[in-house]
């Protein structure tokens, strides 16, 4: 049985950092990509950033570009996603989810998903 289990969302204040994890079992993270979405109140999901399975290939939003880096540890089996210079506008619940596919955008192409957890940026 897959399973994502993030951890790590909290409330900071806006240009503030926050450091989200996301433990993968029931699969091995370097054979798929995995991705960060987010989805605020009256939103849909929105694509934050993908890493490759093997980690080489990472896309980003426009959004976040320069602010959030993501990273794979293919011995513990995680994904992270290191936020700073966190603004308002990067409120949302933050959700972790792992691919077959080749560094996928749309949250179509993901076929797990973790529960999320909640960042808040307060201005």
């Amino acid at each position: 049985q897959v399973q994502l289990v993030e951890s790590g969302g909290g409330s900071v204040q806006a240009g503030g950092s926050l450091r989200l994890s996301c433990a993968a079992s029931g699969l091995t993270a370097n054979r798929y990509s995995m991705a960060w979405f987010r989805q605020a109140p009256g939103k849909e999901r929105e694509f934050v950033v993908c890493i490759s399975g093997g980690g080489l290939v990472t896309n980003y939003a426009d959004s976040v570009k320069g602010r959030f880096t993501i990273s794979k540890d293919h011995v513990k089996n995680t994904v992270a996603l290191q936020m700073r210079g966190l603004k308002p506008e990067d409120t949302a619940v933050y959700y972790c989810a792992a691919s077959r596919a080749v560094t996928p955008t749309s949250p179509h192409q993901y076929d797990y998903w973790g529960q999320g957890t909640q960042v808040t940026v307060s201005s």
